[in-house]
C-alpha cells in the first residue's frame, strides 16, 4: 500500500441535524443544511466554482423516496451542475466510499476540490418498510428469506462473542450508556439525552400518571427492564441505532491549494476499504469482522502509524457489539479485551481512547448514507477544537480515525487523518 500521489486534506466540514425529520425535511433540504453547516467552517470561504465534482453517498433514496439518480440533483442544488456528480452506494459505508474515491480522485490529479455529500431520509417509509429496505444489504438469497434481519444478524455476532469471550449484556448496555453521554452534549444529534436522563424522565411520567414507579437504582436496573425490550436476543431496543434522517458534507482539497481555503487543514494521512461475504452463515469467524481488518491494514501502512498512534476513534456501532468488535479489529486492544476497556471508561471523551465523541450511530442517530462523511465531520471538529458544548476532549488531536462499515460487516472503509 502505497502513499497518495497528491497530500489531500479536509477544509470544511458540516452536518443537517439528524433525527426524524421527514415530512418537513427531505433529501434536498438536508443536503442543503448539511453544505451551509460546512461552509460556515472554511476560513476563507468556497464558492461552488472552487469545486471539481460532487461525490454522493446515499444507500436507496431508490426504496426509501422512490427517488434514484440522486447525484446530479444535490449537484445542481448548490450550483455545481455540469460538474461530475456520481453517487456511490455501499450500504451503511455509502457516503464513506464517496469520502475515499474523492481522496483517490483529488491524489490521482483529475480534481483539486471536491464536496463528498451524504445524505439520506429514511423516516419517508414506516419502520417496518425501513427493515425490508435495509434487508436488501444482507444475504437476500438465503439469510433474508430465514428471517434474518440486521438485528438478528448482529444478535448472532453477540452471542458468539459472549460464548467465546464471556461478553455480558451489562458489556452491551456500557457502550450505549458511554454513547449517551456524548450524544447529549452534540447539538446535532438525534437523541440529546443520556439513559440516566430518560430513565428520571420515565419516573416522572409513571408518577404524574399515579401508576407505580419503578425502584430502579441506576441506568443498569433500567435498561433490564420492560422499558428497553428485546429485539433479537441479546440485543434490545437500547443496543440498536435509529431510523435516522440527515447529510454531511465534506470540502477535500489538494495540497497546493487547499491554503487557499484553510491555513489549518486536516490532511488525511491513510485510507483503506475491505469486503467479505454478505452472508454470515459463510464466514469463518462471527467474533471478527475480515472487512475491518483489510481496511485498517491498509490505511495503517497507507499512513505510516499503527492503533496505538491513534488519539480518538468515530467507529461504526450501528449495534452496540458492532462497537465492541471494531474497538477490536481495529486493533486498539485484543480479541475479547475490549470491553474491560469500555468497563474501566477507557473509551470515554476523558479517558485514554475516546470513541464516538459525537454520541455515535446510537445516539448521533444513522441515517445509514449519511453515517460515514457525518463521521468525518465530528473528526474535523475535534481536531480543530471546534466541537460543540462539552464534548470537545481536553487534548490535542493530531491523529484520528474513522470506522464505517456496511450492512453486517460486508463493506469497510477506515480513514486515518492527521494535523
Amino acid at each position: 500500500m502505497g502513499k497518495l500521489a497528491r497530500k489531500v486534506a479536509i477544509v470544511g466540514a458540516g452536518m443537517s441535524k439528524f433525527g426524524r425529520l421527514f415530512p418537513l425535511k427531505r433529501n434536498p433540504d438536508l443536503w442543503i443544511d448539511a453544505w451551509m453547516a460546512a461552509l460556515k467552517t472554511v476560513d476563507n470561504g468556497i464558492e461552488p466554482k472552487d469545486i471539481d465534482a460532487c461525490y454522493v453517498g446515499n444507500y436507496s433514496s431508490d426504496l426509501f423516496n422512490h427517488q434514484g439518480h440522486l447525484g446530479p440533483q444535490m449537484a445542481n442544488l448548490v450550483g455545481l451542475t455540469p460538474k461530475p456528480a456520481p453517487r456511490f452506494e455501499g450500504a451503511c459505508a455509502s457516503s464513506g466510499i464517496a469520502l475515499r474515491q474523492a481522496i483517490i480522485a483529488i491524489a490521482s490529479g483529475i480534481h483539486d476540490v471536491i464536496a463528498v455529500a451524504g445524505v439520506e431520509c429514511m423516516n419517508e417509509l414506516p419502520t417496518s418498510l425501513v427493515t425490508d429496505a435495509l434487508a436488501t444489504a444482507s444475504d437476500v438469497l438465503f439469510e433474508y428469506p430465514a428471517g434474518a434481519t440486521f438485528p438478528g444478524l448482529y444478535a448472532t455476532v453477540a452471542s458468539a462473542h459472549f460464548h467465546k469471550f464471556g461478553t455480558t449484556a451489562e458489556d452491551l448496555m456500557r457502550v450505549g450508556i458511554k454513547n449517551h453521554i456524548n450524544g447529549k452534549e452534540n447539538p446535532f444529534a438525534q437523541m440529546q439525552s443520556s439513559i440516566k436522563d430518560m430513565m428520571e424522565k420515565k419516573k416522572v411520567k409513571l408518577e404524574s400518571q399515579g401508576r407505580e414507579v419503578p425502584d430502579w437504582k441506576d441506568e443498569f436496573d433500567y435498561l433490564k427492564s420492560s422499558s428497553n425490550p428485546m429485539i433479537a436476543s441479546p440485543l434490545r431496543l437500547f443496543d440498536c441505532s435509529l431510523v435516522t434522517d440527515g447529510a454531511a458534507c465534506v470540502f477535500l482539497a489538494a495540497a497546493d491549494v487547499a491554503k487557499n481555503f484553510t491555513d489549518t487543514p486536516i490532511w488525511i494521512a491513510g485510507t483503506g476499504q475491505g469486503s467479505a461475504s454478505l452472508s454470515l452463515h459463510d464466514r469463518d469467524s462471527l467474533t471478527s469482522f475480515i472487512a475491518t481488518r483489510e481496511a485498517s491494514r491498509q490505511a495503517y501502512q497507507m499512513a505510516g502509524m499503527k492503533p496505538k498512534d491513534i488519539q480518538i476513534a468515530e467507529v461504526h456501532d450501528c449495534f452496540t457489539i458492532a462497537e465492541i468488535l471494531a474497538m477490536e479489529d481495529l486493533g486498539f486492544y485484543e480479541k475479547g479485551k475490549a470491553v474491560d476497556a469500555i468497563k474501566n471508561k477507557e473509551s470515554y471523551r476523558d479517558g485514554d481512547l475516546p470513541i464516538n465523541t459525537s454520541g455515535g450511530l446510537k445516539s448521533k442517530g444513522h441515517p445509514v448514507g449519511a453515517t460515514g462523511a457525518a463521521q468525518a465531520v465530528e473528526i474535523f471538529k475535534q481536531m480543530r477544537g471546534i466541537a460543540e458544548r462539552n464534548r470537545q476532549v481536553k487534548f490535542d488531536v493530531e491523529r484520528a480515525l474513522t470506522h464505517n462499515l456496511g450492512g453486517s460487516g460486508g463493506t469497510c472503509v477506515v480513514t486515518v487523518y492527521q494535523k
